[in-house]
């Protein structure tokens, strides 16, 4: 019985262990040390971003004059990637002959002439978050009710939406700000990854998804999905709250039903302006069909738990 109790232990050990490695995580604490790893890292020299993978390993890609929206020129970006060995992530060597090696929140790079710099573990935080709703915002969601939306789904304990719902007003011109979190799933990739959108008259979808350290293409965070992608990919690493302010002015019609003037967008992705004044070429993705009416704000829901708060607009 002992020794059957025992073999029951392992399997369940061995059993959380790959959970870890292949699991979708809603909070830091329970994310594991791949989470704990992965981040933003900075120096006067500039900055560099570490994705988790699962199993133990990494990419890790470097931006001269600091971070996307931060400093970073806008050039290159040297990607390398990288495995835990012991206590340390050791990526593999660089152009140049630099080693690069991450232990305890700290970023070693050796350059071939012997030479070390650091890096230390930064958070960044978007400057409007939390930004509180003018005196003529229509409150849409603030944790106390969903009476803005249709068939909605909240997690009570953390008084979060989650993706999947619309609002049952239709809007024309609007601004409007939310709040989003992503979920840490290592394993993932591409569209798998945390995949949700903010539809603007449930036509024009801005995406959402976790998009930390890729280059940033038109069907990751932030992009008009396969119209446009941002000017810079500033998606902070999963379960960090991330602001959306958007502009949008509605495409214009004739009498007749004919489009003569494009819809008008402008998206502050965590402070950082990636689109400013794009005139969308047509409904994007799965939107409904353009037309002189308004129409809903969709938080799109793919499957995946992505949860939005604080979200309010104000009609033009």
């Amino acid at each position: 019985m002992k020794h059957y109790l025992a073999t029951l232990l392992v399997c369940a050990s061995a059993m959380a262990a790959e959970f870890n490695q292949t699991g979708t995580f809603l909070d830091p604490e329970s994310a594991g040390p791949d989470y704990a790893d992965q981040g933003e890292y900075v120096n006067d020299w500039g900055g560099a971003q570490v994705i988790a993978l699962g199993q133990d390993k990494f990419r890790l890609v470097i931006y001269e004059g600091g971070l996307p929206g931060a400093g970073w020129n806008g050039e290159r970006r040297p990607e390398m990637e990288g495995k835990r060995e012991g206590d340390q992530i050791v990526f593999a060597p660089a152009e140049g002959g630099f080693k690069h090696s991450l232990a305890k929140g700290v970023m070693k790079t050796v350059t071939s002439d012997g030479m070390e710099y650091r890096m230390e573990k930064t958070q960044r935080k978007s400057p409007t978050m939390g930004a509180k709703p003018p005196p003529k915002a229509i409150v849409l969601f603030d944790g106390s009710n969903t009476d803005a939306w249709a068939n909605a789904h909240v997690d009570e304990k953390r008084k979060l939406v989650a993706a999947g719902t619309k609002t049952k007003k239709s809007f024309t011109n609007f601004t409007m700000h939310c709040e989003f979190l992503l979920p840490f799933k290592p394993a993932g990739r591409g569209q798998d990854r945390g995949n949700s959108g903010v539809y603007l008259q449930d036509r024009y979808e801005v995406q959402v998804l976790d998009s930390f350290g890729l280059k940033g293409e038109n069907n990751e965070c932030g992009g008009l999905y396969s119209q446009a992608r941002p000017s810079v990919n500033m998606c902070f690493p999963p379960l960090t709250w991330q602001t959306y302010d958007i502009d949008f002015t509605s495409a214009k019609f004739d009498d007749a039903g004919k489009k003569i003037k494009p819809a008008i967008v402008t998206v502050k992705h965590n402070g950082v302006i990636i689109h400013d004044k794009y005139e969308l070429k047509d409904k994007t993705g799965g939107g409904k069909p353009e037309g002189p009416s308004g129409g809903a704000i969709q938080l799109q829901g793919h499957g995946n738990p992505v949860f939005y708060r604080n979200v309010w607009i104000v009609e033009k």
